[in-house]
């Protein structure tokens, strides 16, 4: 078993007050009952041992005289040593059988895999036993797993090409299991698999004349018609939907007043149609008046870091300590996400700042008051407090396995407005959803935006030399984008002159040596340490994906004094190497916990 720290890393905080004690970590590694020695030497050369039992202690990763500084307890922080414990254990489990087969069939027209007939036997078996009560030992099928299977069923038969419609298998499996299901699944279900009676042959005369139980399930169930033929919507219709359902009746569960059912087959259908711009659109703007008219903070640039919600599970994940640089020399930044989100249920910026001691449940005017700070100069906002309706939904999201229409346009948010430019920054994976996304920061009328292909799909761009066998489709490291050229919103002036560019960054270009990306593996309070050592001006590749990072960003969004990437570069080092950003970071947990 390997130690969890590195064992070169040195903890210093000398830079932020000269009597703070600075610090040395010499491991030996784990012994067999999973112990963790180490050695902690101050400033006078004294050697303290300290023996840690079931993992690493908050005060391997969060330098003590810092937590002097914060007035932190051990007992004051959440320290769980992965991201996925930070699931929230009133979200009932999904079936695995059903969601394993989610994953194969409700996805796009190319990407589905249709079931082979041993596997398509046994998930019907399974929905079939659940129905009646008769599952053990496994935990039974959700309504909203059920909508979600049967929509992406029901669309891959009236849409999708020859290649990913129904299998054989599927097909026999179907002919078997059928005339059970039809006398043992609910109404909504029965409509959802059926619509218009035409997919199963006879004996299911519920989907052509299935309407909902009351006006909002009515609105839904004709959208539904139309989705699961493989149709799209309207922006206003996409909205209207949104609005009758959302907020969920009770947070955190799968209780609402809608059939969870429909409502799962109406998230998934459209990802799976592949959405509109209209579409998207009305996902992305629905509920911009949750809290009324967002807050003006009063700084002179604000960028919009979108990162995937659903977090890192492999790499170093670097936006939060980026942020810090930036705000160093008068780059504002707003992150926004979840403290935990499926499918990965990776690692968070909520989790990193939470696991340090920071106030993760600030409103959207405290975020305002943090970012318009000279002392912090920048915030982090929890879809919990920004969009209570959207973040109802994380329990749902998980029943449907495969990401909906939302996982991307909760990246392109403006919950905090500036007086000053302002920009948003996303990240993608899949080719064909970076134009998307440019469109979405347009409808936003940000002077600039920008999409990256960084690691797992998020914005962290790498010095890793790309490898010859990388997958298909854009490699990581490609940005495209966009800078206004003119002080006009383009919202406002419909003649604004952009500058759009599209490359794939080479940190080699740029002075930096290639290196392996750190592996956190889940791990929140690795991705913390890597943060924090590159902070106190460790050299070494955590350090120099932040300095590629803030300075990449910096240039391609057009940002004041980045004109040429060098001196883009040489200011994001010295923001790191003067202690400016750990103190900037420290700052920000110092007074967000003020805050109440």
């Amino acid at each position: 078993m390997k130690a969890i720290l590195n064992p070169e890393s040195f903890f210093c905080l000398s830079s932020i007050s000269s009597s703070q004690i600075k610090r040395s970590l010499h491991f030996n590694g784990l012994s067999s009952s999973s112990c963790l020695r180490f050695a902690l030497t101050d400033c006078g050369g004294r050697t303290l041992q300290r023996k840690l039992t079931g993992g690493l202690s908050i005060k391997a990763v969060l330098d003590s005289a810092m937590m002097e500084q914060l007035g932190l307890k051990e007992s004051d922080v959440k320290n769980p040593a992965l991201s996925s414990t930070y699931r929230g254990s009133e979200i009932p489990k999904p079936n695995l059988t059903v969601l394993d087969a989610q994953a194969r069939v409700c996805t796009g027209p190319t990407q589905t895999r249709p079931l082979s007939e041993e596997q398509a036997f046994k998930v019907f078996d399974t929905i079939l036993r659940s129905a009646r009560g008769e599952l053990k030992d496994e935990e039974p099928v959700s309504k909203a797993q059920l909508g979600a299977f049967f929509a992406g069923m029901t669309i891959r038969a009236n849409a999708f090409p020859e290649e990913t419609q129904w299998s054989e298998g599927e097909k026999r499996a179907m002919d078997v299991f059928w005339p059970l299901l039809v006398r043992a699944l609910p109404p909504d279900v029965l409509f959802i698999a059926d619509p218009e009676g035409s997919l199963l042959g006879t004996g299911n005369s519920v989907g052509p004349t299935f309407v909902g139980n009351e006006t909002r399930e009515m609105r839904l169930v004709g959208a539904l018609r139309e989705i699961l033929a493989g149709g799209h919507l309207g922006y206003e219709e996409v909205k209207g939907v949104l609005r009758d359902v959302l907020p969920l009746a009770m947070e955190g569960s799968l209780n609402l007043g809608v059939s969870e059912s429909l409502l799962s087959a109406f998230l998934i259908g459209q990802r799976m149609n592949r959405e509109t711009d209209r579409e998207l659109k009305a996902y992305c703007l629905a509920f911009d008046d949750e809290h009324g008219a967002p807050p003006i903070a009063d700084v002179k640039s604000l960028t919009h870091y979108g990162e995937p919600y659903d977090g890192n599970t492999r790499f170093f994940r670097s936006t939060l300590f980026v942020a810090t640089v930036r705000s160093c020399y008068g780059e504002s930044s707003l992150l926004h996400g979840v403290e935990w989100m499926p499918p990965k249920g990776g690692v968070t910026e909520e989790q990193m700042l939470k696991f340090m001691g920071a106030n993760t449940h600030l409103s959207v005017q405290q975020a305002k008051e943090l970012i318009e700070d000279e002392k912090a100069g920048f915030a982090y906002l929890s879809l919990r407090e920004a969009r209570p309706s959207l973040y109802s939904l994380i329990g749902m999201r998980e029943h449907i396995k495969k990401r909906p229409p939302l996982a991307t346009t909760e990246k392109v948010q403006q919950f905090v407005r500036a007086t000053g430019k302002e920009a948003i920054v996303a990240g993608f994976y899949h080719e064909g959803y970076e134009e998307p996304l440019l469109m979405l920061m347009r409808r936003r009328g940000v002077h600039s935006g920008l999409v990256v292909k960084g690691e797992e799909g998020a914005l962290s761009m790498t010095t890793r030399v790309r490898a010859a066998s990388a997958s298909k489709g854009f490699p990581v490291n490609y940005c495209s984008g966009f800078r206004s050229l003119s002080s006009d919103t383009a919202l406002e002036a419909d003649g604004v002159s952009r500058q759009s560019f599209n490359l794939e960054v080479d940190a080699r270009e740029y002075g930096f040596e290639p290196t392996e990306t750190p592996r956190t593996d889940r791990s929140v309070s690795k991705n913390i340490e890597l943060g924090l050592a590159a902070l106190r001006g460790e050299k070494g590749a955590a350090y120099d994906r932040i300095v590629l990072n803030a300075g990449i960003v910096d240039h391609l969004l057009g940002g004041e004094g980045a004109e040429d990437v060098a001196v883009a570069m040489e200011r994001a080092k010295e923001a790191i190497d003067s202690g400016k950003a750990l103190k900037k970071l420290l700052n920000y947990i110092e007074i967000s916990r003020k805050m109440k």
